[in-house]
């Protein structure tokens, strides 16, 4: 008989336990995409949890990845630092907006080469990238850094080698400043890259290029700051060598007319002004429109909508750049306007 009992007790712990479990697991929102903010999702996600105790999953797997899974609707939000095209976005039900400004910065791996020593210009990458340029003390490099002591060995090109947002802000630039890249490579996600060794992901750059002497790669700052590699200067469209920093970034998203543009695909690659970081770039977010689970939804709104109004001091940490009051309010309006339940009642 007390041997039933205790069954009995063991039985309605072990469910409440599986109730809780499952409690939790429903509330946790699960997102995928770009790597590029992944620091501040990850950064934001832990005080987030701490403050409502609803979790985010966010898996960095890179933008084509995080398209494809959010269009195959395996997860609540998708993210990409390419916005997709408005038609795209109407084609598939599917909602955008912007959640973090930030940059793309070339690093290398050189000898006695501190962070923000090189000079490069958009013109050169291009050129290391198409294989023209395959010497560090290539006349086109020298030229560029007088005083600078530069190896005469091989440039080992490292790129991504998954879908990625950063390859489409870095691709872009590049094609904006060189024609022969623009023809010969183009801008996108995923491109066909003439010469070099695959990363997977931000990480996965970063980690090539530390372990391979005399290679240049491309990552977010954040990566570049928190593994201590060397970026380089680049010169910007006003003819002016400029390091990345967060002033750098916001110049570069300054003139953005983000209100006149559909699905707020701004692209802020190569802008105009003097400190402008020429590879600057927002990461987005992409919902359905018509929310199946309306509650998952929500949550996924009040976790950015509690990012924007709490997380800016944690993203400048981080060297991001948060977005202005004025464009969160805008966001918001979308929200209210395009993001429905199954019965079509907004969401928020």
């Amino acid at each position: 008989m007390q041997l039933n009992k205790i069954l009995k007790s063991v039985a309605v712990l072990a469910t409440g336990a599986v109730m809780v479990l499952s409690t939790a697991v429903a509330a946790d929102m699960t997102g995928a995409g770009a790597t590029f903010p992944y620091p501040i999702y990850s950064k934001w996600a832990e005080a987030y949890k701490k403050s409502t105790g609803n979790g985010l999953n966010y898996q960095s797997i890179g933008s084509g990845g995080g398209i494809k899974q959010i269009k195959a609707k395996t997860v609540d939000f998708g993210a990409s630092d390419m916005p997709l095209k408005i038609e795209d976005l109407d084609a598939d039900g599917l909602m955008q907006f912007p959640a973090i400004i930030g940059g793309v910065v070339p690093v290398v791996n050189l000898e006695g080469i501190a962070p923000g020593q090189m000079k490069l210009t958009g013109d050169v990458i291009a050129g290391i990238y198409l294989g023209k340029i395959t010497k560090w003390n290539a006349p086109e490099i020298v030229a560029l850094n007088a005083g600078v002591k530069l190896p005469a060995d091989d440039i080992t090109v490292v790129h991504r080698a998954d879908g990625s947002g950063t390859t489409f802000l870095f691709s872009d630039y590049l094609s904006k400043v060189n024609a022969d890249f623009k023809t010969t490579v183009g801008a996108g996600t995923a491109i066909k890259w003439p010469v070099g060794v695959g990363g997977k992901g931000n990480e996965g750059v970063a980690a090539n290029v530390q372990r391979i002497k005399n290679s240049i790669g491309y990552v977010e700052y954040a990566y570049a700051k928190k593994n201590k590699m060397a970026y380089t200067q680049l010169k910007n469209k006003d003819g002016q060598f400029v390091s990345p920093d967060d002033d750098n970034f916001k110049a570069a998203a300054a003139g953005a007319d983000w209100a006149k543009t559909p699905g707020f695909g701004v692209v802020l690659t190569d802008q105009a002004g003097k400190i402008t970081w020429p590879i600057t770039g927002a990461s987005f977010i992409i919902m359905y429109k018509s929310q199946v689970d309306a509650a998952k939804g929500k949550e996924v709104l009040k976790f950015f909508d509690w990012a924007f109004k709490n997380g800016s001091a944690m993203a400048t940490e981080l060297d991001y750049v948060p977005l202005p009051t004025a464009l969160t309010k805008s966001i918001e309006d979308v929200w209210k306007a395009q993001l429905k339940d199954s019965s079509g009642k907004a969401i928020w």
